[in-house]
């Protein structure tokens, strides 16, 4: 099988939120990038568990610039077998996806992975956009799959419970928890991802149809007013001038 995994580098879950020039720019001083454990923990590692079962190859895909390199260097450390950087500071889902789906379209891959979202923006934009770029199916927040030939039995999260399809290769998939366990790298696969493969593509021309006009972080909360058990009036007469629930 050929597998494509998509990655993405984001912020450390314990780093501080603030923007900067005129509130138009993450601030990234001072922030450790890791890859987005949608992408490592699950997607990346059930594409590397298919390889062992049936055969194949595990390409890595990330759209970024030269300092994502220890990202991707640690997804071949986990097992993947190579990798591409389209060479870009992406400002877009709609760049990433587009970016994504030329580098695609001529590879004939049998799955595309991604990560049911990335966990600073949360958008769970990209793969619906790779998708319909290939005119491929797409099946969102995956949290089992098997192949069966060339036909995939995949279960997905909904609502109120889950949902069992069956998909034909080609497809795009995203991974949600349990799709996979996650995997730490060996020393041996350490030392084998830096002779890897890692090609360097410049991205192709598109036109963001949307632009970043300006971040804000949420208002914070107010300080916690404490009433007495026995107070109720003042309990309702809160909920209804300030809180406005009543």
């Amino acid at each position: 099988m050929k597998l494509l995994v998509c990655i993405s580098k984001v912020p450390d879950t314990n780093a501080k939120i603030a923007f900067t020039n005129n509130q138009t720019e993450y601030d990234t001083a001072g922030v450790q990038y890791i890859m987005n454990p949608y992408d490592e923990w699950y997607a990346l590692v059930r594409a590397l568990e298919l390889k062992e079962a049936l055969g194949g190859s595990v390409t890595l895909v990330h759209v970024g610039t030269a300092d994502s390199e220890t990202i991707i260097r640690k997804g071949l450390a986990i097992g993947a077998d190579d990798a591409v950087r389209i060479d870009a500071d992406p400002k877009s889902a709609l760049f990433v996806a587009q970016q994504i789906a030329e580098l695609a379209r001529n590879e004939h891959y049998d799955i595309i992975f991604l990560g049911k979202e990335t966990i600073d923006y949360n958008g769970a934009e990209i793969g619906a956009m790779v998708a319909e770029y290939l005119d491929l199916p797409y099946i969102s927040y995956a949290n089992h799959l098997e192949v069966n030939g060339t036909v995939a039995s995949v279960t997905r999260e909904i609502e109120g419970g889950a949902e069992e399809v069956e998909v034909n290769l080609p497809f795009v998939v995203s991974a949600a928890k349990g799709m996979a366990e996650q995997r730490i790298p060996n020393m041996r696969g350490i030392m084998m991802a830096k002779t890897k493969p890692l090609k360097v593509l410049p991205p192709v021309p598109i036109e963001d149809k949307a632009v970043v006009v300006m971040y804000q972080t949420p208002p914070a909360k107010s300080s916690v007013k404490l009433v007495a058990p026995e107070n109720m009036d003042e309990l309702v007469r809160l909920l209804h001038e300030e809180a406005k629930v009543i």
